[in-house]
This record gives structure tokens, sequence and C-alpha cells, in this order.
């Protein structure tokens, strides 16, 4: 298979069936724009396609703040079941408000209020202020819809580049790395172990 994104697709249908927890968790690091200083987390990843892997974050948070003055990221699936990873890496973008608010109204309404509630990635002096924030915000919406909060936001990585990595015995690995063209086509190659 030459297209990446198809591969990709096939690789995840297989982790979907196997893997015991979270398939579609990943890591994601970024890089702030002062020092090039890396960051790293776990976030799950909420859609993929041509156009690339999207989640969704507090624009406010550190990965936030980062992706907004360095807009290039790097994504990592580590599927231990199947032995396999895939990383990605790219420009990101913002999805539209559409998408994010279709997205938000799928959440459950624990997950919506918590995204009110939460200054993410801020400094928090005990899990009782926490808390409080939430009940407050519960009742700022009781008896109607939690509406998406203005700094809550869906991003997408559109690769340029995507590796996928199979374990193999004595660590004699199989790499293939994909290259996006100029044209937006593949180009592919591989990588010795």
């Amino acid at each position: 298979m030459n297209d990446p994104l198809k591969l990709f697709d096939s690789w995840f249908g297989e982790a979907i069936a196997s893997e015991p927890n979270d398939p579609e968790a990943v890591a994601l690091a970024t890089a702030d724009a002062d020092d090039g200083q890396p960051s790293l987390r776990m976030v799950l990843m909420k859609g993929h396609g041509p156009d690339g892997f999207t989640f969704y974050t507090n624009a406010g948070s550190q990965k936030g703040s980062e992706l907004a003055a360095n807009p290039r990221a790097a994504l990592l699936f580590h599927w231990k079941s199947l032995r396999r990873q895939v990383r990605a890496e790219g420009p990101v973008e913002a999805v539209s408000d559409a998408e994010a608010d279709s997205y938000f109204a799928s959440r459950g309404r624990e997950s919506q209020l918590g995204a009110w509630a939460s200054d993410q990635s801020r400094a928090l002096d005990s899990r009782a202020t926490f808390e409080a924030l939430l009940d407050q915000v519960k009742a700022r919406f009781e008896g109607q819809d939690v509406p998406r909060p203005p700094y809550w936001r869906g991003f997408r990585l559109v690769p340029q580049r995507i590796e996928f990595w199979t374990d193999r015995p004595n660590r004699l690995h199989e790499r293939r790395l994909f290259t996006r063209s100029e044209n937006g086509g593949w180009n592919e190659g591989l990588l010795y172990p």
C-alpha cells in the first residue's frame, strides 16, 4: 500500500480490534517559539483522514499556547499489542468552529463541564478548588446544553512525514517512511532499523 493515510486506516482498525486501552491515544510533541524547548504529552486523536489527525484541547493550555506560537508538531502512536508505531510530523492548523462545536456536543456532559471549570496547565492550589469550580459550572449550566467554551478548540496535524515502524526479532525492525511531495503526493522509502 503506497498511500500512508490508507495504511494508517488499516493499522488503526487493527489497533481498535486488539489494543486493550485507548488505541486512539497518541503522544503529541510541541515546542515553544522562544528557544525550541520541546514538550510531550498524551492526547486522544478524535479524527483522522486525508486532511490529517485531529485532537482537541484548551487553547490556553501549554500545548495550545505552544501551537499558537509555533504551529508545528509531531505525533507518535504506539500499539504495544501489535508491536507497531506510527510517527507523523507536520504543520498544525485549527479546525473550523463548526467542527469543534460538533465534537464538543458529542462529549459527555461531565467532560463538557470540566472544560469550563479547568484552567488547563495552570497551577492549582488544591483539588478542592477545582471541585468547587466544577460545582459552580454545574450550577451555571443546570437544565441547559453546555456550549463549547471559546478557548476550547480542535487542531489538525497535516502530515508531511509519516513513518510506519514494525517490530522485528533481534531489533531488525522494519521502517517505512512516507514524505509529502511538492505536488501533494507521497514519496516512499525505507529507513535502517
